[in-house]
């Protein structure tokens, strides 16, 4: 074991030295967490009321903090293991689920990020397509979204092949870029709306199911938490992990709050899932559209990144790029494709991720896989000292946390349910791709 040390200390000094920093970190952050965001939460705003500009920022702060958990919690898991110390991790957030609570930890947090993460790349190629559809609409009226989504995944899954997030980095770069240029945009034809709006405002009126709904889809907007351990398994230093998520989580609610705030007291009641829909057209309105288009196209490469990982993990597939990678991506891309033009209903979608697995593993697992670690005491073989006793205080808060998002996860998933079967059933795009797309 002794004579390991200097060789691991060797390799994760090399390994280092092509990592992702903070600030690239927190692009990453911000390029996997905004975008769907932007356009969905002045609805979500508007089913919770004014309360749901405070959930937002709530939500923010506790998503953070449990971000910055969840990598203590990957520290800890990384000090015990010699394996996770070196080398490429392709699975960081089941791995400390298994050594918080074994196997049972390590397949609920799979199965969980599996239908996170597929569940955001449907959304995300849903409103690329849905968004490039209502650009082309003008120039062509009969465009159904069903058949430029084939044409989106089509140009996605080259890009789709590249390794991990260090391979990538400009990906992420791109979409932070062109979410935070579109948000200027897009706030300032909200507020020129709101100057030429007559009449009295009209808000709709609030009911358990809107205000759960809109739960899950404000949890949506910020749970990026599935691909968090990924993000620092590719950091130089790895220990710097929160400074990441603080900046990147604030950089996302300087982005959602005030266009969420703009929408609940410019439209109110007229506004839908996509804040583009009720937004006056013109070119502001065309360069918002492109620029978020582009966002969800690169956004959908980072969140689809961490799946196909795991999927490869799960299959053998070498870490290195091979045929076998290719059709492994390249088949995920066109389910990812299917389940999208079976249901094309994308805020449906995004308040069931949201409230359920979104809910839990953002707010639920890291509080409780953290709490466990710092528990354990290691055995006679074990070649590990035991963590320090997390003050009372921090427990209160962790335990609040969890109970808070078990019920409100629970109310949100029964919500969206409710509203996915019986409020908005769509034919799906291979029956009736007209129908469909409109």
């Amino acid at each position: 074991m002794d004579d390991q040390v200097p060789i691991i200390q060797q390799q994760m000094a090399e390994e280092r030295q092509g990592g992702l920093g903070i600030i690239t970190c927190a692009v990453f952050i911000v390029g996997e967490i905004a975008g769907s965001g932007v356009l969905a939460l002045p609805a979500a705003v508007e089913g919770a009321g004014w309360s749901g500009l405070i959930i937002m920022v709530l939500c923010c702060l506790i998503s953070a903090y449990t971000g910055n958990i969840l990598g203590k919690a990957w520290m800890i898991v990384r000090k015990r293991n010699i394996e996770y110390q070196i080398g490429h991790v392709r699975y960081p957030y089941p791995a400390i689920g298994q050594e918080a609570f074994g196997r049972f930890g390590r397949n609920l947090v799979s199965i969980s990020i599996n239908f996170t993460l597929f569940g955001v790349g449907v959304v995300f190629l849903l409103l690329a397509s849905i968004n490039i559809a209502n650009l082309l609409e003008p120039y062509w009226p009969d465009v159904s979204f069903c058949y430029i989504g084939a044409i989106v995944a089509g140009c996605l899954i080259p890009v789709s092949w590249l390794g991990t997030p260090a391979d990538f980095w400009f990906v992420a770069v791109g979409a932070t870029c062109a979410t935070a240029i579109a948000c200027c945009i897009l706030l300032g034809n909200v507020i020129y709306d709101g100057e030429k709006k007559v009449g009295a405002l009209i808000h709709n009126e609030i009911d358990f199911t809107s205000f759960s709904v809109a739960f899950g889809t404000i949890c949506f907007g910020f749970g990026g938490h599935p691909a968090f351990p990924t993000f620092q398994a590719d950091m130089k230093k790895q220990e710097n992990f929160g400074w990441a998520v603080l900046v990147g989580y604030l950089i996302v609610l300087a982005m959602y709050f005030p266009v969420s705030a703009a929408g609940y007291f410019v439209y109110g009641g007229q506004i839908t899932d996509n804040i583009l829909d009720v937004v006056s057209r013109g070119p502001a309105h065309t360069v918002v559209s492109i620029l978020i288009i582009a966002h969800l196209m690169l956004g959908f490469i980072i969140v689809i990144n961490p799946f196909c990982q795991e999927i490869e993990h799960l299959l053998k597939i070498p870490t290195h790029f091979s045929i076998k990678r290719v059709m492994s991506r390249t088949t995920i891309v066109i389910v990812v494709l299917f389940v999208a033009e079976s249901v094309p209903h994308f805020g449906s979608i995004l308040s069931l991720v949201g409230g359920s697995t979104t809910t839990l593993l953002a707010y639920i697992c890291p509080p409780l896989f953290y709490l466990k670690l710092c528990r354990q005491k290691p055995s006679t073989t074990d070649n590990w000292e035991p963590e320090p006793e997390v003050p009372l205080h921090t427990k209160v808060i962790n335990y609040e946390i969890i109970a808070v998002g078990f019920i409100a996860g629970v109310a949100s998933t029964y919500s969206a349910l409710k509203s996915l079967i019986t409020d908005h059933f769509t034919v799906p795009c291979y029956i009736n791709p007209i129908e469909a797309g409109k």
